[in-house]
Parts: C-alpha cells; structure tokens; sequence
C-alpha cells in the first residue's frame, strides 16, 4: 500500500512539474498562437553563434555586430541556460506584411581585433542563430537529387573563404546582406496573419556609396529607390583590418497555406523514416527470436528440470544433483560489495523513471521543440523527483541482504552518481569557460542546480529510503547455508568477463542505428523530435537487457556458479562499454573537431551518457534475474 502511496505522490509531483515547465504558463504545441495585423512590429531576436567544428557557443555580440541602442537578455529557463543559449535583441525590426529594401543596420570599421574574431569563426565555420515569433532561422538548401528537394539548415554562416580569380592564397569575407523572407498564413476571415516561416539568403557583398557617409547616405550597391537589389555575392566584402562594412537587410513577405499548427513540420521533416523503420523491424526481429529462444529453453529445460527435482525420491538420488538446485543454498547469499550494489540499482530505478516519464509527455506533445530546453529541464528536475524511488529501490534490495545502517545506503545513493557527474561538469565548465564559450554555466545556474540536488533530490531519497526500509523484508524463496558451497572450475566461455562482454552486445545492437540520429542530433546541431521510434526502440532495449541477462544466468547457474548478483548487473550494463566505442568511432567518422578542447567536450559528456546507459541497462538486468532467480527456485520443493 505504502509503495502505491509512493508511486501516486512522485507522478502527481512530475505531473505538475511538467505542467509548469514552460516558465509561466502551460504549453502545449499548436495551442498558443499570436496573429498580426497589417503594419504591426515584428522583432526578431539573436541567439547563440555555433559550430559543428568546435561544439563551443558564443553569444552573439562576442562578435562585433550591429548592437540595438540597449542589449537586453531575455530571460531563459535552466535547459536553454545549459544547452549555452544566450537569447537576447536585435537592431533588425519588421513591419508585418510590409516590404523593406536594402534597409542600413549600420556601419562597422573593423581594427585588428575585430577582424581577427571575425576570421577565427569563419575559419571554425560557425553559423548565426535568429528568432521570430518563436521560430528558429533557416537557410533552404535546393537539392536535385532528394525526394524532398528542399532541406533547411539552421542559422546562416558567418562568412565564407576564397580567393579572387588569379590570385593565391584564401581570403575571408563576410556575409552582410541578408535577404529575410516572412512566410505567413492569413485568417481567411480577418485581416491578421499568423508567422510560418522564417527564412534567410545571405549574400557578401562590398557596398559602395557616394561622398561622406551619414545617415542619410544612399548606397548604390543597393538601392529601394532605383530597384537595385543584392542578387549575389559577385564582389564579397572582406575581412582585413581597416576595411568597411555596412551591414543591410531586405524583408519580402510571402503568403502560406501552411497552417500555424503545422508550421514546425518543415523543421522537423524526417527524410530518412524508412531507416527508422528497418532498424525497429530488425530489432524487433532479434527481439522475438530472442523471445522464442527464451521461452524454449525456460519452458522445456526448467519444466523438465524441476519436475526432475521434484521427484527425487532416495537419498542416493540426492546427491547425484546437477545443474542449478545445486546452488540452491547460495544462491541468495549477499554478494560483495553489497552495499555499492544496492546503490547502483537504487540509480538505476530512478534513471529508469526519468526516461520513462519524459518519453511519455514526449509523446503526448508536451515537451515541443519551440520550447527551447523544455526536454533537458524536464529530464533534469524529473531526476530530482524521482530520487524518491531510488532511495526506496536502494533501502528495499539493503534489507533483504540484511543490512541495517539504512542512512548511510541513502547518503551514497544521494551524492555517488550525482557527486561523479558533477565533478567530470564542473571540469568540463571551467574548459568552456576558459574559452569565454557562452556554453559555461553561469554560478546562478550552477548553484541552482547544487540546490535541486542537495534541497530537493537528496531529501526525496531519504524519505523513499524511509519508507522502503520500515516495510518488511522480501522473503527468500530458499534458505542460506552458513557455509559457502566451493564453485567448480568453468568453461572457457563462461569466463565472467567474456560472458559480460557477450551479454553487451545485443542490447547495444537493438539501440545503435536510432544511437546516430541521437548523436548527430546533439553534436551536428539537428532537430530531432521522433519519440515514437525512440520510444519502441526504449521498450526493446528493456526486453533484450531482460532476456539476455536471462538466458546468461541461467547457464551460469547450471554451471553451478552462484555468484550471479553483480555478474546480472554488468551484463547487460557492458552494453554501455559498447556505447563508447561507438561514440569514439562516431568522432573520428562523422564529426570535424579540431581542437583539443572540443575533443576533450564530446568525450567528457559521452563519458557522462556512457555513465548513465551502463547504470540504466545494468539495473533493467538485474531485476530480470532477481526476479528469473526467485521464480525459479520458489518452484522447487527443497527439503
């Protein structure tokens, strides 16, 4: 009843959580539109500059842009402070529906300081983030090859290299010219429309003007009054010292019958779905045949089995036993290291909710890529809540190894895994923040999130940790002889380390196709909003941990090997190992980090993921044993 009384109070607390996540008010994608009127103010506002090449953010007045009269930040939530977003205003103003022609934000006369930051991030390739009206900025790529003709890219670059025809050696120029296009749905019934659409052409362009420049200088590279127009970057504007840059925009306005509901869809437009489809097909191939294989083996081994053991009649016959019975006055003996285990499993309880729970108001809708770090709050404070569970899990597994110092179980589940990913962030911050990277969390944020773990998490866990402590202790289904029975020499193949190894594989193999479109998502800069696939694809990575642990305990327990307590953990916990190796591979294939920070970055917070997967996967493996354990030997008669 208490346990029920749990589950109750950390769904209702993750519900409103969740519901509130948005800041003031509850979200939902489609539900919170704002229409605009012929002439009404349209700002767009700049986010961070980023790179594939160095994953390192930058604020976007770190580069020496056109500031607006005052810089103001606009206020973000803990997932967009993480993720290194520094949104905040912008000198480019719009009219709905209103056209603009080569409008003059401003003119820059660069020194050697600004030229040199301008060079450095057309060199690392980095891309300027904008938003209006929620939307992010794109730049459309035509294809002639593709299904779908049309791909957007998310921000424009910075500048561009080259050199002039005749002469060696690159040069830098910058993009200064943007051409905006505002697609917009208009109300069929009213005169207000609705923003779909925001996309960029940049061009490089050298403007030329005539006289002194002032503010009423007209350019003749680009002109309203005379209709001439920027259509390419035929003579681009370079970057040196002493050079001039006037930095101008146009805006066209182009109706849409795409709807505003619909109009993230072109975002998140999936053009590799049959992918998806192949690598869920084949899991779920592996799955059931794991399945049949399973059911086989239990049903026809264990049923003869135990009808075996159940009619042993002399005591001559007694001892001819082989196989798991054998075992069966071990079986339940606490293993070493028990205490570390209970903690690890307690970890992995609460990894377990957390994921389960997101994904499930991901599929509902909840959690919207046009809330910007809506998934990494909600993935944050649901560890929080559900520490809860884990101190429960942990106090429970304590107890049926007849363990009795519960408080000091619960301060290791509250401060062992959490301690360890703070110390490997807290490093890779002060990276970032020597590279006065906007990615390094600020000392607010740092100790806002010291504060969810010490005020809320660890709290929780001593309160779960309470209660799964004073209820009573799970009964063994056999009892424990006071001496331990001597393990026979094994095979060669259930060495554990290579049966650990070989437990790994299968788990890894179910996730690792949907692994590269999480990894090109995070590292590539690529929306990734399929929690459908990602959920089915979660459900068979349960089943195969589950079975395949199974299947490797059962042989090790035939081979009268009784030690199954941590080995159930790390088999299906190396999947993780597999995991790493496949995110080394995935740097030196798929991405172009250079510098040794940025390296250093990926592998820190893969390390981190690899951390996590290894404590999830070995958890979901060790309860499928537990439970395969006490199944088994509750089916026997012992005398």
């Amino acid at each position: 009843m208490e346990s029920r009384r749990v589950l109750a109070f950390s769904l209702w607390i993750s519900t409103l959580l969740l519901l509130f996540i948005h800041g003031d008010c509850f979200y939902l994608p489609g539900v919170a539109p704002e229409d605009f009127e012929k002439g009404d103010p349209l700002k767009v506002k700049v986010n961070k500059l980023t790179s594939t090449k160095t994953q390192l953010p930058y604020s976007y007045y770190s580069l020496p842009y056109c500031p607006p009269e005052k810089i103001i930040d606009n206020a973000e939530n803990l997932g967009e402070v993480l993720r290194g977003d520094r949104i905040e205003n912008s000198p480019y103003v719009f009219k709905m529906r209103e056209p603009q022609m080569c409008n003059v934000v401003c003119r820059l006369q660069l020194d050697e300081k600004s030229a040199k930051a301008f060079k450095e991030k057309i060199d690392d390739e980095y891309r300027v983030n904008m938003i209006l009206d929620n939307l992010p900025l794109v730049v459309p790529m035509r294809r002639q090859d593709q299904e779908f003709p049309t791909v957007y890219q998310h921000g424009f670059h910075v500048g561009l290299k080259g050199a002039y025809t005749g002469v060696k050696g690159e040069k830098h120029f910058i993009h200064n010219h943007l051409q905006f296009t505002m697609k917009f749905h208009k109300d069929s019934q009213t005169d207000s429309a609705r923003i779909v659409g925001f996309e960029v052409k940049p061009f490089s362009v050298k403007h030329e003007y005539e006289g002194e420049w002032n503010e009423k200088t007209r350019l003749t590279t680009c002109d309203p009054h005379a209709r001439r127009t920027v259509t390419n970057s035929d003579s681009p504007q370079e970057v040196e010292d002493k050079k001039e840059i006037i930095f101008t925009y146009d805006v066209e306005f182009e109706p849409s019958d795409v709807k505003w509901a619909s109009r993230w869809d072109t975002y998140l437009l999936m053009t590799d779905d049959q992918i998806h489809w192949f690598s869920i097909v084949n899991s779920l191939m592996i799955v059931l045949f794991l399945s049949g294989m399973v059911a086989m083996i239990m049903l026809r081994t264990l049923y003869r089995d135990i009808s075996k053991y159940n009619q042993l009649e002399t005591q001559e016959e007694a001892q001819e036993e082989t196989g798991w019975k054998l075992v069966h006055g071990d079986v339940f003996r606490p293993p070493a290291n028990s205490d570390l285990l209970c903690v690890y499993v307690g970890t992995g309880v609460q990894f377990f909710g957390m994921i389960l729970v997101t994904m499930i108001f991901a599929l509902l809708g909840f959690l919207s890529p046009s809330n910007r770090g809506g998934l990494m709050t909600a993935m944050l404070l649901l560890w929080v809540f559900m520490g809860l569970f884990a101190g429960y899990s942990a106090s429970r597994l304590y107890k049926i190894f007849k363990g009795a110092e519960w408080k000091k179980i619960t301060l290791r589940t509250a401060f062992m895994f959490p301690g360890v990913v703070f110390v490997i962030f807290f490093i890779l911050n002060a990276l970032i923040w020597g590279q006065k990277s906007s990615g390094a969390v600020p000392f607010g944020t740092m100790f806002a999130l010291v504060f969810l773990w010490f005020g809320i998490s660890v709290p929780l866990v001593f309160v779960g940790s309470y209660i799964g402590f004073k209820k009573p202790a799970i009964e063994e289904p056999v009892k424990t002889n006071k001496i331990p029975r001597q393990i026979p020499e094994q095979a060669w193949y259930m060495n554990p380390i290579f049966s650990i190894l070989i437990g790994g594989i299968l788990p890894f193999g179910a996730v690792f196709i949907e692994l590269f479109f999480i990894l090109t998502s995070i590292w590539l800069h690529q929306s990734y909003y399929i929690f459908g696939f990602l959920f089915i694809v979660f459900v068979i990575l349960v089943v195969t941990c589950a079975e395949i642990t199974i299947v490797l305990c059962y042989f090790q327990l035939c081979s009268e090997d009784y030690l199954w307590w941590w080995r159930s953990y790390l088999t299906s916990g190396s999947s993780a190992f597999y995991l790493f190796l496949y995110a080394t591979f995935y740097f030196f294939t798929k991405l172009e980090i250079t510098k040794p920070v940025s390296g250093v970055l990926y592998f820190g917070y893969m390390l981190i993921v690899s951390y996590a997967f290894f404590v999830l996967t070995g958890t979901i493996g060790f309860y499928a044993c537990f439970w395969f354990t006490r199944l088994i030997y509750s089916s026997v008669k012992i005398d």
